[in-house]
């Protein structure tokens, strides 16, 4: 038995969530699949999948089992594709967490781009803040906001940079006026934000006189969704405070105004972070030079 093809066959069995799906996308018969798969089981000695007239599903040893060949055939790829001379290209899964707003507007819009790049890399993106075990969670790098914390176990690059900006609908300031201090905020409605990484409202930070200042932020409303958010501002619920390439359409439709222009904003680093002791696979070299460019690109466009 060629352990490697039975290995690459049972991921894609997994993966289509089917024999025939998995046998089609392999060009091979179901018999074949259903075959290798057998062997392989009695190879191990233990059930790899549950299977039922209608879906399959793992078992504890399969998903053990599912895990490992993931990263053996992640490796595989590595090595062919890193030999002197080799003209492999980036192939194999990638899956990248991320932030949803920056998703949204920054990597969907431009993601035909990459795929057109790389056609041979099935490409995975799980969207969020919190912090993640890039290992245990089978993911392969991750884009965050803010100054990374210092880790031993992984590598951060910083690819770019932000700034807040603070913003509020046209009908919530002929209601309430235009708040043209920071000691202002004190007597208007401020939208709070959940930190995905404390469960706190963060704070509004402002440059005054060169200096960071962090303003509190308190109020009877908060979400912790970044959608949510802008929703809030844009129904005239209180002030927010968002990214500048979050802001940038709602500005220039005029559902969104930017106010508190007098005071700066410290900028945010944008980096991309990947596990130091792994060596990285052709895909994530694909993806994080991409994402680079792709930044530096549109940060210009960003200013508002």
């Amino acid at each position: 038995m060629n352990k490697l093809r039975a290995m690459q066959v049972f991921v894609r069995v997994v993966e289509m969530n089917g024999f025939a799906s998995a046998a089609m996308g392999l060009s091979m018969p179901p018999s074949t699949v259903s075959r290798l798969i057998k062997d392989l089981e009695a190879h191990l000695g233990v059930r790899l999948l549950q299977r039922t007239t209608r879906t399959i599903s793992l078992t504890p040893d399969g998903i053990l089992y599912y895990d490992h060949c993931q990263r053996i055939l992640r490796d595989v790829d590595a090595a062919e594709s890193s030999l002197s001379g080799s003209t492999v290209p980036p192939r194999g899964r990638l899956r990248v967490d991320m932030p949803p707003s920056f998703a949204r507007v920054v990597i969907l819009p431009a993601i035909r781009d990459f795929q057109d790049r790389y056609p041979d890399i099935d490409l995975t993106l799980t969207l969020g803040d919190r912090p993640v075990d890039l290992v245990q969670e089978g993911i392969d790098c991750v884009l965050r906001a803010g100054i990374p914390e210092s880790s031993a176990t992984l590598v951060a690059r910083q690819i770019g940079s932000f700034e807040w900006v603070t913003c509020a609908s046209p009908e919530y300031l002929r209601e309430h006026g235009e708040p043209k201090s920071l000691e202002d905020l004190e007597s208007h409605r401020l939208v709070q934000f959940l930190s995905g990484k404390s469960g706190r409202s963060m704070d509004w930070p402002f440059l005054v006189n060169g200096e960071t200042r962090n303003v509190r932020i308190s109020g009877n409303l908060a979400v912790n969704d970044t959608g949510s958010y802008v929703t809030c501002g844009l129904e005239g619920l209180g002030l927010i405070r968002i990214a500048n390439f979050v802001a940038r359409p709602y500005l220039q439709a005029g559902r969104l105004i930017r106010i508190l222009q007098a005071y700066g904003s410290p900028e945010v680093p944008l980096s991309v972070m990947y596990p130091q002791n792994r060596q990285l696979s052709p895909a994530v070299r694909a993806f994080v030079s991409w994402v680079s460019l792709l930044v530096r690109e549109a940060e210009p466009t960003w200013r508002v």
